[in-house]
């Protein structure tokens, strides 16, 4: 078997040996001083495949005579410009059997999706533009300009140059570097972890799309799944020990239900918490800015309530001690209060004051549920009965939304604030009851008027028959 491999080599030298020697274009070339393109092209990965320069810029190689070597009628072509670079590239690699012919795996779809990209539509760029000319490397050579360490700077050589990009979009942050050397992502590949995320993981290399493309890999409900590649797979992450199951618990948490499940775009996905290019896991004291771009309304009532300045002394994150981070369920009733489902018993013990105002604060809270279905039932009642409750039914509308007003105030933990806040439900409710109530009695008050009614008159009738019949018997 060593025999054999050892054969396979030496035979496969002496064809690339041959081959490029019998290229006139590259031996006549690498004499000439300062040609740049020599003197780059033995490091290229075609060059040690055996693809001399007549196979991109056509001629014949096998001449040395220069006019026609450089013959037309032999395919000359010269320098390829613009899409004609891309045919040249193409004629190898959409060739499936070419590319096996060089024992190359390279997809040779890529044409097909560059040329449906942002890139290949608008003709930004071209295979050279990324992957270099005469110096080309494989995508696992540290010095290709798309290796991992390399790429993010190949990338930014457009994307942080305003005025290049203000020709083909000027609404284009061009910052995007600067920020991605902040990100913990951009740390490490600047010290040459080429495991974590570069441009091409996230935005994908040839079928590139604009962000709110649904077609693109950073698209709003695509984006949790881009990430989870990596932030999923535990023995990819093992290195830096940190939870590998955030993409399962989002997708069950509100804000995944409502993105992946129900196609709410303005959900929040990764990004809308991390950040987009200058990731980062937001710190004690910034998560609640981040919940606050949303909560803004939450966020301020936290923010001045005796909470804020405990948890920000003790180092405590704010929203997630209650919320949680990836798995953020939908708060409920529950979360107050002193049952064994509170979050408030987490903190505070029977005796404490925050354990006091919880209590109390879910009291009120259930008392007004509990009468606001009272009424509901009493206004029911009366409706079923024939009677016109539609102004208490009305007044009623304004009970939901008090309700939702106290369930955020209790972010003040301020109990005057929140009796102030509820207590105008409570006067609805009374006020809406005692009219259901009016209501019934008073179709009970008509019934029996008309009772009474039904029988005086019945008495009166037969009354009055009687005095009939008596009047006819005398005549």
């Amino acid at each position: 078997m060593k025999k054999f491999v050892i054969l396979a080599i030496v035979l496969f030298t002496l064809t690339f040996a041959l081959s490029q020697g019998k290229d006139g274009c590259y031996n006549c070339h690498k004499d000439v001083v300062g040609d740049k393109a020599t003197e780059l092209y033995p490091k290229d990965v075609h060059f040690k495949l055996g693809v001399s320069c007549a196979d991109c810029h056509g001629g014949d190689k096998t001449s040395d005579d220069m006019e026609v070597a450089m013959s037309k009628g032999k395919g000359f072509i010269g320098i390829p410009k613009g899409d004609k670079i891309i045919d040249v590239c193409l004629k190898c690699h959409s060739n499936e059997m070419v590319m096996k012919k060089f024992g190359s795996k390279i997809d040779v779809n890529q044409f097909k999706l560059f040329k449906a990209s942002v890139h290949g539509k608008s003709e930004i760029a071209t295979c050279v533009t990324c992957h270099g000319v005469h110096n080309i490397k494989k995508v696992n050579d540290p010095t290709s300009p798309v290796y991992p360490t390399s790429e993010v700077r190949l990338c930014s050589k457009c994307h942080s140059d305003a005025n290049y990009m203000k020709k083909f979009n000027p609404a284009l942050p061009t910052d995007q570097f600067e920020k991605y050397k902040t990100s913990v992502h951009g740390q490490r590949i600047l010290k040459g972890d080429t495991k974590v995320a570069t441009c091409s993981d996230c935005h994908s290399a040839h079928d590139i799309f604009p962000a709110n493309d649904p077609r693109s890999t950073v698209f709003a409900s695509t984006l949790p799944k881009t990430c989870a590649r990596c932030h999923s797979d535990a023995n990819y992450m093992r290195d830096y020990k940190i939870p590998t199951d955030q993409y399962e618990k989002y997708a069950q948490s509100v804000h995944g239900k409502a993105l992946l499940e129900k196609g709410d775009l303005s959900a929040p996905a990764c990004n809308d918490c991390h950040g987009n290019h200058g990731a980062i896991p937001p710190g004690v004291k910034s998560i609640s800015h981040v919940c606050g771009i949303c909560h803004a309304l939450n966020a301020e009532m936290f923010s001045r309530s005796p909470h804020a300045e405990v948890f920000e002394k003790r180092n405590i994150p704010q929203c997630e001690v209650c919320h949680g981070n990836h798995l953020i369920e939908r708060p409920t009733d529950e979360m107050l209060g002193i049952s064994t489902k509170s979050t408030c018993i987490k903190c505070h013990r029977e005796g404490e004051k925050g354990f006091e105002v919880a209590k109390q604060m879910r009291d009120m809270i259930d008392t007004l549920v509990m009468r606001t279905n009272r009424a509901k039932a009493i206004l029911d009642e009366a409706e079923f009965k024939g009677m016109d409750v539609s102004d208490a039914r009305y007044d009623m509308n304004d009970v939901p939304q008090i309700l939702i007003k106290a369930r955020t105030v209790i972010h003040t933990a301020n109990l005057d604030e929140f009796k102030e806040t509820i207590a105008p439900g409570y006067e609805i409710i009374d006020r809406v009851t005692k009219a259901g109530l009016d209501a019934i009695d008073e179709y009970y008050f008509r019934r029996w008027g008309l009772g009474m009614s039904t029988l005086i008159i019945t008495i009166l009738v037969i009354a009055l028959y009687f005095k009939i019949k008596q009047i006819e018997r005398k005549k």
